[in-house]
């Protein structure tokens, strides 16, 4: 049956010309396979077959004009009967969660008719002053706690949700809370206990502390100046302990492993742990933040200084929060596209209390329950303490925090009391203790903590004869005593399980600590804490006897390192412990196999000129996209990600193609379902979608460019963004995909101050590439024609994803359409183009005077119209330089200067601006669409002299031509200033530059750009 294959609905696009034809006359082909590659002046899309068979016929060729309705092939399609033909995978998708959901409704349904094992509960009476009906209350509040013990825990939480709905129809206006009472959210009785060493494992941690603290104590003994931090992992060595011992699997030939992102400031206690299992040796511990000779520890978590050992870079405060959430969803999207599998791995984040103030920290974790994360737990170690005071001096932090994340859908699991105060808790009868707790806010139990047990019970105890009864038995020592959750491994470890199991939703654990817990006077609970680097005798003394290590006096004072003999309980414990979970922790490795480059072939279309046809290199971007998702290596490892701008960029078409990552599929049929670029989303979709996120989008493409190393499986992320909402906007996490090592494209979109005109002050980009060349291991380009892009992306494949190289690609293109050259033949054309600069065109009709024009970006092609005029109008001759990186030219330059200077007698190298402009004629003029510095960078690497023009100053609305005027870099401008420099140089007469710059209406008495 012979049948017709149409161009289908394309939008708002008429007379879209055909730029491929992907198929021939007698090609079988499938459902959905691309046929044709149709492209507007905005984007590129490839048109796919609506049925399998034989191509009969092909109705149009490759420059044709096509719309809606037209005829683009005849099939002989495959015969299948209605019955096998399979269900669209949408409705399969739709029933699918319909079933999922009628299942969950009757799982909930008997959970709710069948009553739960009995468990006796803790009934807690509270006392209200406002209550004008005590009796009353005290009648709902027994028949509630008579339904829990008969019917379980899930009947009471659907018998107070139907009395709440029940008050909204009534129109009681009920206030919302998120606030659970200031206590532990797992009670005693339904804690699990763990199956470890209680007592071997405090003796470990108590070495761990000590080690930690006389690592930082000797290192400023030595050099007062390290500086380093004691108090935070005094707070948190349980918490990683716990971990440690019992739940942190690590990687090996059989699992993923676990992936933790350890608080920065802790960094000395997970060396100190490290030292202990043998990883590190007493040397390696005396070189704590002394880095520059190899073996020296890196004062904080950060894989580039330390590339064996730490995985993330925690310590800008806020960025290990986010970065954790977009780490969790990119291991669901590997798991989802079935290119990792589910192995139950966790992603586990150690965040502080005061980093929580940070908006990053904070921001993403509505995504992390929209998508259901049970991968991700959170522990948010609540010492109460920042840098200089109280973080919530006036309230009480963990309340806050629990609200946040209970308002965002996240499980919540509060650890804020130990042991000790279970058995207060349950004489609590009155509910006076509960009270007091909830009243108490966090400036009161910071300073509690830093007197002694007669203050606690007279400041805390004290507020109510019925709290003070209760300790009435109890010595000042024993109030003392009286522990925080965070410090009591049995809490911990109970709250680490039910993390574990939860499913459907990410996890916090709120911690309750002290800062500097077991410093004494210097340091526990004192708002000086975070500054001490130094303990003195006393304090030493009492830190050792307070954590029973087995030191003298004089090792005490000497502060030396203890650890036990490798045949030792608490050796043999502690590797043992480490063998069981697969090995240690933290370990960076990678086991990822190479990306093999496509074949040159594949860019040969974008080397050709495009003839009379114009477009962006944006949209020749796109194109190149295209053709590498035909490319069975390179297509099912491209991580397209887009911060809601894709219709801007042209991308629309991947949208069908690919489709976009949703974790649920897509649950309705998009408005524009019809249209050939109709907006899909899928369970095993490719694109991430982040929407109005630069920072969500720059966290996810970190997560992708560091999957060889945590998921051992060489992705190639490419984000695509406006170029001023990159670096300038997300300059941290830039800088912190430097440190992790990052590989993988960034494209600074509709880049350049006057490329992308109406769009004004906010949104112009004169200095991107100025900011991405502070980052060592970050590669930069402001191509100009289609085939510059080419060699450039081309040669990031085979850097990054091929032989493994540790860097990133920082790319910027236009959105400006015009008509772009073949690539020049000349021999040297590629590499020119990698190493920054080659030759295009050169004028030399008249072999008289001679000026040297480099430019970049779209301000080449006003370079090589000045060119023009230059020769025509005034017999100025000119060698013309495509500049595709002032950085790389810099970074050379750099090099070759710093060579020369440490080897005089040595040959001197030249750099390579210098071989290319060294034996010229005539000085030298750049100019981007960037600031003057850009093109400065290379001004000390050629011994002519050198003139730049740039974009400097704030952007504004207008046209592309109005803006090159008011910046001074259009081609009158060029012309005029090209002039200038010839008649400074003594070449000319001045009065050719004067009669341009009056021919060309030049203001010579206009400020300067960047004062208007």
């Amino acid at each position: 049956m012979s049948e017709k294959l149409l161009v289908p609905d394309i939008g708002e696009f008429e007379k879209v010309e055909v730029i491929e034809l992907l198929v021939k006359v007698g090609d079988q082909i499938n459902l959905n396979d691309p046929v044709v590659t149709i492209e507007s002046d905005k984007s590129s899309v490839e048109i796919p077959s609506t049925v399998s068979g034989k191509i009969e016929s092909v109705n149009i060729k490759v420059g044709d004009k096509v719309s809606k309705g037209d005829i683009l092939l005849s099939i002989e399609s495959s015969k299948e009967s209605p019955s096998e033909k399979p269900i669209p995978k949408d409705t399969e998708s739709i029933i699918k969660q319909a079933e999922s959901v009628l299942k969950n409704e009757k799982k909930e349904e008997a959970s709710q008719q069948s009553p739960a094992p009995e468990k006796k509960q803790t009934i807690i009476q509270v006392t209200n002053e406002n209550d004008i009906d005590p009796l009353e209350t005290q009648d709902w509040l027994e028949s509630l706690s008579a339904v829990v013990e008969k019917d379980g825990n899930q009947r009471a939480h659907f018998l107070i949700k139907e009395l709440i709905n029940k008050a909204y129809q009534e129109g009681a206006n009920i206030p919302y809370t998120q606030h659970t009472p200031y206590i532990n959210t797992i009670p005693p009785e339904a804690e699990v206990k763990s199956n470890g060493d209680q007592n071997i494992e405090r003796r470990i941690r108590s070495l761990i502390r000590w080690n930690a603290a006389a690592m930082v104590v000797r290192a400023n003994k030595k050099f007062p100046e390290l500086g380093g931090h004691i108090g935070t992992f005094a707070s948190a060595a349980t918490l990683y302990d716990v971990g440690m011992n019992h739940f942190w699997r690590a990687k090996n030939n059989k699992f993923g492993g676990d992936l933790v992102y350890f608080q920065g400031h802790s960094a000395p206690g997970i060396y100190a742990r490290a030292f202990l299992e043998g990883r590190l040796n007493e040397k390696q511990l005396d070189s704590f933040r002394q880095e520059v000779k190899p073996g020296g520890l890196s004062s904080y978590p950060h894989p580039w200084l330390m590339p064996k050992f730490w995985q993330f870079p925690t310590v800008s405060m806020g960025l290990g929060p986010m970065l954790a959430i977009y780490q969790a969803r990119y291991m669901k999207y590997l798991i989802n596209r079935g290119l990792i599998k589910d192995e139950g791995r966790k992603v586990w984040a150690f965040l502080g209390d005061g980093e929580m103030d940070e908006p990053e920290s904070l921001g993403a974790i509505g995504l992390a329950s929209r998508e259901k994360l049970d991968n991700l737990i959170f522990v948010i170690n609540c010492n109460l303490q920042r840098l200089d005071g109280p973080v919530r001096g006036n309230g009480k932090i963990i309340q806050e925090l629990e609200g946040s994340f209970r308002g965002a859908g996240w499980n919540v699991i509060k650890v804020i009391w130990g042991s000790y105060w279970d058995s207060l808790i349950a004489n609590d009868k009155t509910g006076h203790l509960v009270k007091a707790m909830n009243e108490t806010v966090d400036g009161e139990y910071q300073a509690m903590k830093a007197r002694d047990g007669a203050y606690v019970r007279e400041k805390f105890f004290g507020k109510y004869p019925e709290t003070q009864e209760l300790v009435s038995s109890l010595s000042d020592k024993d109030i003392w005593r009286l522990n925080r959750g965070g410090h009591d491994p049995h809490k911990v470890y109970a709250a680490y399980d039910q993390a574990s199991k939860n499913q459907g939703s990410p996890t916090v654990i709120i911690a309750k600590t002290i800062k500097g817990y077991g410093m004494g006077k210097t340091g526990e609970s004192v708002n000086t804490t975070h500054q001490t680097k130094k303990l003195d005798v006393d304090d030493l003394l009492y830190y050792r006897d307070r954590f029973d290590v087995p030191l003298t006096d004089d090792q005490v004072k000497n502060v030396e390192y203890f650890k036990p003999d490798e045949k030792s309980p608490e050796i043999k414990y502690i590797k043992e412990r480490r063998t069981n979970l697969g090995g240690s922790l933290p370990e960076r490795t990678t086991y990822a196999k190479p990306i093999k480059a496509p074949a040159k072939d594949i860019f040969d279309f974008m080397k050709v000129s495009t003839g009379e046809k114009e477009m962006s290199t944006t949209m020749a971007l796109v194109r190149m996209f295209t053709n590498l998702l035909r490319d069975k290596n390179v297509s099912p490892r491209l991580v397209p990600i887009i911060p809601d701008e894709a219709r801007t960029f042209g991308m629309e078409g991947f949208f069908q193609k690919i489709g976009i990552y949703a974790h649920e599929g897509q649950k309705y049929e998009p408005e524009d379902s019809a249209q050939l670029s109709s907006y899909r989303e899928d369970k095993s979709g490719q694109v991430l979608e982040e929407g109005i996120n630069e920072a969500g989008a720059m966290s996810s493409w970190i997560a992708a460019a560091t999957a060889y190393t945590n998921h051992d499986i060489e992705m190639i992320p490419i984000y695509i963004f406006y170029s001023m909402f990159g670096f300038q906007r997300i300059g941290d996490l830039a800088w912190a995909a430097g440190d992790s090592q990052a590989r993988g494209f960034l494209i600074g979109a509709t880049a350049g101050r006057t490329t992308l005109a109406g769009e004004g002050l906010q949104h112009q980009d004169g200095h991107s590439h100025l900011i991405a060349s502070t980052i060592p291991n970050c590669v930069t380009y402001d191509p100009t024609f289609h085939y510059e892009l080419a060699v450039i992306f081309r040669e990031g494949l085979r850097r990054m994803h091929e032989k493994n190289e540790n860097v990133f690609y920082y790319i910027t293109t236009m959105n400006e359409n015009y008509s772009h050259p073949g690539m020049p033949k000349d021999k040297n054309c590629e590499e020119g183009i990698l190493k920054g600069m080659y030759k295009i065109k050169e004028f030399n009709r008249y072999g008289k005077t001679k000026i040297q024009l480099l430019g970049s970006g779209t301000i080449l092609r006003e370079m090589m119209s000045a060119a023009e005029i230059l020769q025509n109008e005034y017999q100025i001759d000119s060698e013309i330089w495509s500049v595709t990186s002032f950085n790389e030219l810099r970074k050379d330059g750099m090099e070759v200067e710093r060579y020369n200077l440490l080897n005089p007698d040595k040959e001197q190298k030249v750099s390579f601006v210098e071989q290319c402009l060294g034996k010229t004629e005539g000085p030298i003029m750049a100019a981007s669409d960037y600031m003057r510095m850009n093109s400065d960078q290379i001004r000390p690497y050629t011994n002519k002299s050198f003139y730049s023009l740039g974009t400097d100053g704030y952007g504004r609305s207008d046209t592309r031509k109005n803006l090159r005027k008011f910046f001074e870099v259009d081609k009158e401008h060029i012309v005029a200033y090209g002039l200038s420099v010839l008649a400074k140089e003594q070449l000319i007469a001045s009065k050719y530059a004067k009669e341009a710059i009056k021919k060309y209406n030049i203001d010579g008495s206009k400020p300067m750009p960047t004062k208007l």
